[in-house]
């Protein structure tokens, strides 16, 4: 596909970089030539230096060809801008914005093909203060993703002292008959290793395990010790991020939140119940950490804009005996080397986001798609169309299926409505024509021939 990425700051990287991997053809727009000049050393795109509103810049980019623009500006208004001059100009069919102000995300009537001509929103904010919302509700888990309307659900976990742990797999379903499971991948080491009925699970692996959303918490402690419900979590950084995350979980948890600037605590303060604590000061504070029982607390988050500065709380919080931290970390050498260290969980703001952008750009009937493993692998969700004679898929076992090495078909959602089963597929499971199957794909390389599955094809006879 021809894409033109309006924008190359955090989240414009992230977006290149994850679609040119995919072999797309890939120009972005920005002022900074210097960070033009980067990004094309990096990666296989090309750089047009211009304000992207402009139509002449969007010309020189290509938009008369292009398939999608996606405006990934740090203003709300520039990337409205953008979709209305690429879909009005150059008719460019597919426009995506990134969008903070709720008041836009939520005026439909704006975005629709009389006001700006937005086709989808992505808003890294929002998307990153449900990522971590999952996570307190189970403190277990490293990522939890949904799909087919949060019927079947991924979760990722680290083992550690649950009854799973030394166990093969072949031997889960006898010792937890009640529980349908499926383990679709194992790291240990951080490197992959083959998830056969053999495999025996270890203290520290990375277990990514699907199932029925209603047996998420009987999966977890299956293969993690039991922790506490998370009630007292402090926050380092009132940004859009805290706050959002704050107003979220009013009724459920205990919140304190540390910001830095004084004004900004003002504006929470007035955003905000009484019972949320406003504190004025660093998160990276020894002395005001201490003071307010940063020890006591079930989770810690460093949620600022300067990942040095959230590395160096989230660090402190752990070592002042804070229960788990967590930390927003942009770059991702950073986040690679600290995820699991002493920051039990490190999160791309960017990152988080990308999945809901794959979804508009999948071949096939894809549903949803979640990044994991900050960008490196994927889980796709599909859906089985036609018959036997039209697709590559309806009417097959599991075992005539043709995945990548490495790829997993985890579970099956079948039926509608009363009528819905998450299914754990066996090499005989037959596909049937509007199965949802979810797929693991540990190399995102490999993602275009899954994709193709799901593409009808009058003329495929098998």
């Amino acid at each position: 596909m021809n894409i033109i990425i309006l924008g190359a700051g955090r989240v414009g990287e992230t977006v290149a970089e994850s679609l040119a991997l995919e072999q797309n053809d890939i120009t972005v727009i920005d002022t900074d030539a210097a960070r033009l000049r980067q990004l094309g050393d990096r990666f296989d795109l090309r750089g047009v230096v211009g304000n992207g509103i402009q139509p002449s810049v969007l010309r020189e980019a290509g938009a008369q060809d292009a398939d999608m623009v996606i405006g990934c500006a740090a203003d709300d208004e520039t990337n409205l801008v953008v979709c209305k001059v690429a879909h009005q100009i150059f008719n460019v069919p597919n426009t995506v914005a990134r969008l903070r102000s709720p008041d836009f995300v939520e005026g439909s009537e704006l975005l629709g093909k009389g006001g700006f001509a937005v086709d989808h929103v992505i808003c890294p904010e929002e998307s990153v203060t449900r990522y971590i919302h999952q996570l307190i509700r189970h403190p277990e888990a490293l990522q939890v993703v949904t799909f087919s309307q949060q019927r079947a659900c991924l979760t990722v976990v680290r083992a550690s002292s649950g009854d799973a742990v030394g166990r093969t797999i072949a031997q889960l379903r006898e010792l937890f008959p009640d529980i349908e499971m499926r383990i679709v991948a194992l790291y240990r080491l951080d490197t992959e290793i083959e998830a056969t009925p053999d495999t025996r699970i270890m203290t520290g692996d990375e277990v990514f395990v699907l199932a029925d959303v209603r047996q998420i918490r009987q999966v977890l402690h299956a293969i993690h010790h039991r922790d506490k419900p998370v009630q007292r979590v402090m926050i380092a950084g009132g940004g859009r991020v805290g706050l959002r995350l704050a107003r979220s979980l009013l009724d459920q948890c205990e919140v304190k939140i540390i910001e830095r600037d004084a004004a900004r605590c003002d504006y929470l303060a007035s955003q905000l119940p009484s019972s949320t604590l406003i504190l004025h000061g660093d998160g990276a504070d020894e002395d005001l950490l201490r003071g307010e029982n940063v020890g006591m607390m079930d989770m810690f988050l460093a949620l600022t804009s300067d990942d040095e500065d959230n590395i160096m709380s989230a660090m402190l919080a752990k070592r002042l005996g804070a229960g788990r931290v967590l930390s927003l970390i942009n770059r991702r050498a950073y986040a690679d080397m600290m995820q699991g260290s002493t920051i039990d969980i490190a999160i791309s703001p960017a990152h988080t986001v990308i999945g809901e952008l794959l979804t508009h750009l999948r071949r096939g009937d894809v549903a949803a798609v979640h990044s994991l493993r900050r960008g490196t692998a994927e889980a796709l969700e599909g859906v089985a169309r036609g018959d036997a004679k039209t697709s590559k898929l309806v009417g097959r076992r599991i075992e005539e299926i043709r995945l990548p090495k490495g790829a997993a078909i985890g579970a099956i959602v079948r039926g509608q409505g009363s009528e819905c089963e998450v299914l754990m597929p066996h090499h005989d499971t037959v596909i049937q024509t509007d199965d949802h199957i979810i797929i693991f794909i540990p190399n995102k390389r490999d993602v275009r021939q899954v994709e193709k599955l799901f593409q009808v094809s009058a003329t495929f006879f098998g």
